[in-house]
């Protein structure tokens, strides 16, 4: 995409629809124009009048008329601007709106091949950058550019032959801030990644700051965030640095032009064809017209940036998830939950090992199977494929004999509830983070799964119950609280499917003991997949598989593997070793 392809989807997705408001800012620049330009007309006949024929009769209006034409000029640039803001925010929300719901559909792996710091650089400052130029590009581009048709028609109202001088200054100016705004454009770039790098390290810093205390590595920390920053302060410095250089280099040309003007005005004041009033008036209009065509000049450099936010936003806004419904998808009629693999393969993406080989897999409806191998070996991998968090490369996934990707996406994951060992919790109160599996439940519904994961036990215990916010991801709470408020989560929404990973890992006895009698009433009568680490747990599966190396080792009841599979013996005999 382009830039002027850019410009175009910009105004059409998000600037057109406030086009109403940007013609009122525009009527207001007009009035701006048209008073800046009064004020340096004013100052002829104020010399010539009140200095030069002494005229008592003008004392008073002239000043008055300036003093107006002031009031006016301030006032329309506050209502031109105030209006821009607000299409400028309105246009800022948009994106971010946009973005937002573009990143919630996205594919998995997108969000998982690309860290949350750089997303978050992309919805901020790149946002801030198009919202920018939007709102200072339009805005300057009315006001500078309708002010500088005004001063110019004074000045060429004055002598036609001094404003030829003054306008050939411009393009020379406009070709100057022309080579700095590509400068501006490459260097963005790289302050963006800096911000990106930054606020990665400072969300996972910030997660694992535990971490950094107990192995003691304040120092090593203070080093990384010193190198990030100062590459940030580097590259601001850089476009900062690039934006000074515009001053010397306008500063210089609007001196050349000032000097070029009053040795030629000297030259027609001396041949009787230029007046003194005439020439201050046209010099009050040039002075006048300095920032206009400054503003005009240096206007290339906001672009630039903007387009260089928009050129990292749009692609994520217009990113096409691969995982969507197909055209014939139907609704997915759930019976029994009988789910079954087909010659799965997988891989994460083209350039990537196989990660699954031929896995044919017959897990029976309402009853529990349990996954079991080593760490690596593609368990949860497959837990994963069953809601469509990623493709296959080939075969096929059916429930109840009917195949997932011919069935749409929302009646396969409503079917389907996630318990995991990496528990995700908000930082709200532990009422919502339980609703958050349907929104349309009942407090009572909502207790009553609190009971049957024996959340109550700590909820009640709490001053405010309930209303307790428990910080980011559940800070406040015990790995084994957590576990309980997913569990209750998973009973409130009430899904013939569930998915347990690594559900009880890293609990003590007595928690564990509370989780299971937990997860026994959630899995009653439901398809239930476990992945269990201590196989203690999953002893009375329905069936167990033994994974290994992306492949399905071996299939049976506990007894049987012990029997059947060496992988299953030796993987039970180093756990028994242990406890």
């Amino acid at each position: 995409m382009n830039n002027t392809e850019i410009l175009k989807r910009l105004y059409r997705d998000y600037t057109k629809k406030y086009l109403k408001n940007i013609s009122i800012s525009v009527f207001f620049t007009l009035l701006l124009a048209g008073s800046t330009s009064a004020v340096a007309y004013l100052l002829d006949p104020a010399i010539k009048e009140l200095f030069i024929n002494k005229d008592k009769k003008l004392i008073l209006i002239i000043p008055a008329l300036i003093i107006i034409a002031f009031a006016i000029k301030g006032a329309s640039l506050y209502l031109a601007k105030v209006i821009m803001i607000n299409v400028s925010e309105n246009v800022r929300k948009d994106i971010q709106i946009d973005m937002f719901s573009s990143l919630l559909k996205a594919d998995t792996q997108l969000v998982d091949n690309k860290h949350s710091g750089k997303f978050i650089t992309n919805l901020t400052n790149d946002v801030g950058m198009i919202t920018n130029l939007v709102s200072t590009a339009i805005l300057n581009l009315f006001k500078d550019s309708l002010t500088l048709i005004g001063l110019l028609s004074v000045m060429f109202y004055q002598n036609w032959k001094l404003s030829l001088f003054a306008i050939i200054m411009i393009p020379v100016a406009s070709l100057a801030a022309k080579s700095l705004g590509k400068r501006i454009s490459k260097v963005t770039v790289q302050q963006m990644d800096h911000y990106g790098i930054l606020n990665s390290y400072l969300i996972e810093i910030f997660k694992n700051h535990k971490l950094t205390k107990i192995f003691q590595r304040e120092s090593y920390e203070s080093n990384r965030a010193n190198k990030y920053i100062e590459n940030l302060k580097q590259s601001s410095r850089k476009i900062n640095i690039v934006f000074v250089r515009a001053s010397p280099i306008m500063e210089f040309l609007t001196g050349l032009m000032i000097a070029v003007l009053i040795y030629y005005a000297a030259i027609l004041i001396s041949n009787n064809e230029l007046e003194v009033s005439n020439f201050f008036s046209f010099l009050a209009a040039m002075m006048l017209a300095y920032q206009p065509v400054r503003s005009l000049a240096t206007l290339n450099i906001s672009i630039q940036q903007g387009l260089s936010g928009a050129k990292r936003v749009l692609p994520i806004i217009d990113n096409t998830p691969e995982i969507q419904d197909n055209i014939n998808a139907k609704e997915l009629i759930f019976k029994k939950g009988q789910i079954t693999f087909e010659n799965v393969n997988f891989k994460y993406s083209t350039k990537e090992t196989q990660i699954l080989n031929s896995i044919n897999l017959n897990i029976p409806g309402e009853k529990m199977t349990a996954l079991v191998g080593q760490s690596g070996a593609g368990k949860s991998t497959i837990l994963n494929l069953i809601p469509r968090f990623y493709n296959i490369s080939s075969g096929d996934i059916r429930i109840d004999d009917q195949s997932i990707y011919e069935s749409t996406i929302n009646s396969l994951r409503k079917n389907i509830s996630l318990v995991s060992q990496d528990t995700t919790l908000f930082d709200d109160t532990i009422y919502n983070n339980i609703a958050y599996a349907n929104s349309n439940a009942s407090i009572d519904e909502i207790k009553e799964a609190a009971n049957y994961s024996f959340a109550n036990e700590f909820i009640d215990k709490l001053p405010d119950k309930y209303d307790t916010i428990i910080g980011e991801n559940g800070v406040r709470l015990s790995g084994g609280e957590k576990q309980r408020l997913s569990i209750a989560r998973a009973i409130l929404k009430k899904s013939p499917i569930i998915l347990l990973d690594e559900a009880t890992s890293s609990l003590d006895a007595e928690t564990e003991d509370k989780i299971q009698k937990a997860i026994s009433f959630l899995t009653k009568g439901r398809t239930t997949i476990v992945i269990a680490h201590r196989l203690s747990t999953i002893l009375n599966s329905d069936k167990i598989y033994v994974i290994d190396k992306g492949m399905v080792e071996s299939e049976g009841k506990h007894e049987e593997l012990l029997k059947s599979s060496n992988v299953y013996k030796n993987f039970y005999e180093k756990q028994i070793k242990k406890s």
